[in-house]
């Protein structure tokens, strides 16, 4: 059985590395956290490297401990909340250099890049398939590690509201809530609390939508003159394109930000269509109702391009 291999290779480690996607939300941040935080429990040397991640999770137990590089070899590498190797960015070569690897994770699209690939895409959230990982591992799930379970879980489901939400996932929750875990500050703190530089772009990306096909597509963006000039910092602009989504009629709905290199683009459906297929096409990928890709074309030919794709996903 994969957990059992699993268990036995993270037992016999010495040092480990955990690594996530780059830009980490919630289940990202979660799970290594919970990951970080129930190695300790049992007596393992762990780093967890991430270069940049919200101040909305450094709430976190352990978020205080995340390391940006290091200089450390490690004998496993396990690798979370992940499809591709190429998402660890500019850390794979942790993750490469190891004598196991590891990954754990629940994307639709997975190229399956490690020794051990444990992956259930029909999982809500990475961090819900990390409950089943550290009890294998016989680590007791506390108040502690289950803050950082439930802040994934939350945060994956848009507060348990997203149509991969099982009767699994409110027993989980319901076990995290009797070791303790405060439920409702988590809630708060994740989507209801926001920055005034991210309400500040928020509402410039609204004064920018437009609709195309009947209003089933909506369509904004952001640029580097944004957040220069609200003076964002990482996370800021996290959840900008369920603003479109949560429109009436829309099924999809796109957000670009520039950067120094190109647009991220971040796409979200409500009904029927597969972002992920499309993201596909602009070197991206994720879920079925929620995925992200790139862009190293100018503004309009992107958003001509990322248009075009999204009409022939609609019925």
């Amino acid at each position: 059985m994969i957990l059992d291999d699993i268990s036995k290779e993270i037992k016999q480690a010495n040092s480990i590395v955990i690594l996530t996607h780059v830009e980490p939300d919630g289940d990202a941040i979660g799970s290594s956290l919970a990951m970080y935080n129930g190695l300790k429990k049992i007596g393992k040397d762990v780093d967890v490297i991430i270069q940049s991640f919200s101040k909305a999770f450094e709430f976190l137990p352990g978020a205080g401990q995340i390391k940006n590089e290091s200089n450390k070899m490690y004998d496993l590498a396990i690798a979370l909340d992940c499809g591709d190797i190429k998402r660890l960015s500019g850390f794979k070569e942790y993750f490469e250099n190891t004598k196991c690897k590891i990954e754990i994770d629940h994307h639709e699209m997975n190229s399956m890049f490690a020794d051990y690939n444990f992956v259930n895409p029909t999982a809500p959230a990475c961090c819900q398939i990390l409950i089943y990982v550290l009890k294998t591992l016989g680590i007791e799930i506390d108040k502690t590690i289950g803050t950082c379970l439930l802040t994934g879980i939350i945060t994956d489901t848009g507060g348990f509201k997203y149509s991969g939400v099982t009767a699994e996932t409110f027993e989980f929750a319901a076990e995290l809530l009797s070791k303790g875990v405060n439920v409702s500050d988590i809630y708060k703190r994740v989507l209801q609390t926001q920055t005034k530089a991210k309400f500040e772009l928020s509402k410039r990306a609204m004064s920018r939508l437009e609709f195309f096909s009947n209003e089933k597509i909506a369509f904004t963006y952001i640029t580097k003159k944004d957040e220069e000039e609200v003076k964002s910092s990482n996370g800021d602009h996290e959840g900008i394109v369920e603003i479109g989504r949560d429109i009436e009629n829309v099924e999809i709905s796109i957000f670009l930000r520039e950067t120094d290199d190109g647009y991220k683009i971040s796409l979200r459906s409500n009904e029927y269509a597969n972002v992920s297929d499309i993201c596909l096409m602009f070197n991206g990928g994720g879920h079925i109702r929620a995925a992200g890709g790139f862009s190293s074309l100018p503004f309009e030919e992107t958003k001509n391009r990322i248009i075009e794709e999204c009409k022939k996903h609609l019925k």
